[in-house]
């Protein structure tokens, strides 16, 4: 009994109806949508737009590299380098291969600065071609005029809305026919497009590809998926040089290729606050593999009396970081697929649904609603999703293709 007004605290666990993405997490925890029904417990954006985006800035850590072939001398103080991008006098700089710190005078051109020699304990010497200066810091004198800014250039990042549809319709004699085995054939067609649904959003939450055009003279999009972005230079910052995080393993995978495809993804923070763990999503091959992996670099032994054998590794832990295995479904609908593992850092990633359009169910002459479809002597119902993905910084994600049998090492 309570002695006040019933508020939303007084709800049960569960009691409380949940989205489709939360449903799909609570009905189906095994099903073929994993990423989609984790969506429902992370954090998620509302769309105001078909075209949905967020700027991301990257930390800048200033460096240069030497672009002289017969290297220069121990007294030399003009130097041409490969580029002077981020690059400001006052600068301290280290050349990691002698350890000598210079600073930075002038930056004169766009390949080419001025600088200081011996600016600490360790004495000039020659400079090799391609040797890298890192900076350490900056100084500056007493009285010193007001240094020129640096900034952290923002990027637009955007990607488009996609509307997934999906119908479940039976015959009012379906309708009317008692079955022996499972649910009524309406709840069965209900079930069945609910999961058909979650899967075509799953698709493209992993594969999509950004497009806009027409289709049947109506507006038509799709959008970016996760492996997309992971695999295109375009979402990562110029300090990748045009490279990604999207790996193919050879024919066989050692212990220390795998943590060779898996370690930059820890080169990014994303939550500061939070442990440094990736979800790896896996297909079936894959997930072998890693086992193997595991099994092959370490010792197992079988005694006198033992009922059940074998290992089944759930933690990948390297060095820097942990990664949730987790075996998906939909990887395993094909033998290419099966080979794959994802690497997902979550708090990367981000649903926006597009205001007012998250999963809507509209039913047609079912019980308890008016509407009608053109007469027709048929149930059913049409499911519609209106979302983009998001994801604000690609390079903590991986991918790795081909994982086909392991090996030591």
């Amino acid at each position: 009994m309570l002695g006040n007004i019933f508020n939303t605290g007084n709800f049960t666990t569960d009691l409380a109806k949940k989205s489709f993405a939360g449903m799909i997490t609570r009905l189906m925890p095994n099903g073929s949508a994993p990423l989609f029904g984790l969506s429902s417990m992370l954090a998620s954006d509302t769309a105001v737009a078909v075209e949905h985006g967020f700027f991301t800035k990257t930390m800048i850590f200033p460096e240069v590299k030497i672009n002289n072939g017969s290297g220069y001398n121990a007294a030399a103080t003009t130097m041409t380098v490969d580029s002077t991008a981020n690059i400001l006098p006052g600068m301290i700089m280290r050349i990691e291969r002698t350890g000598e710190n210079i600073i930075i005078d002038t930056v004169a051109s766009a390949t080419s600065i001025t600088v200081s020699r011996s600016i600490g304990t360790v004495a000039a010497a020659a400079i090799n071609d391609n040797d890298d200066f890192y900076q350490v810091g900056n100084a500056f004198e007493e009285s010193s005029e007001r240094p020129n800014p640096n900034n952290i250039v923002p990027t637009r990042v955007t990607n488009l809305t996609q509307i997934f549809r999906n119908t479940w319709a039976i015959s009012g004699s379906a309708n009317a026919t008692e079955v022996i085995a499972g649910d009524s054939t309406d709840a069965e067609n209900r079930q069945d497009c609910s999961a058909l649904h979650a899967a075509d959003i799953e698709k493209a939450i992993l594969f999509g590809q950004k497009s806009n055009s027409t289709r049947n003279g109506q507006p038509f999009r799709t959008m970016n998926g996760l492996v997309n972005m992971i695999e295109d230079p375009n979402f990562y910052p110029a300090s990748y040089g045009g490279s990604t995080n999207s790996f193919t393993a050879g024919s066989t995978t050692n212990y220390t290729q795998l943590e060779g495809f898996l370690d930059p993804v820890f080169d990014q923070t994303t939550d500061p606050k939070g442990a440094r763990e990736r979800m790896l999503f896996v297909g079936g091959k894959a997930k072998v593999v890693i086992n193997n992996i595991g099994r092959i670099n370490g010792e197992y032994n079988l005694v006198d009396g033992q009922t059940n054998f074998g290992l089944e590794f759930s933690t990948l832990t390297m060095p820097r970081g942990k990664f949730r295995i987790v075996e998906h479904p939909l990887l395993n609908t094909n033998s290419v697929w099966a080979k794959m593992a994802i690497a997902i850092d979550l708090p990367t990633f981000k649903l926006a649904y597009l205001a007012g359009r998250k999963t809507q169910s509209k039913e047609f002459n079912t019980s308890g609603n008016q509407a009608a479809d053109n007469g027709i002597d048929a149930v059913g119902g049409t499911l519609t999703t209106e979302l983009t993905t998001t994801v604000k910084n690609t390079p903590a994600n991986a991918v790795i293709r081909n994982l086909t049998a392991a090996a030591a090492g």
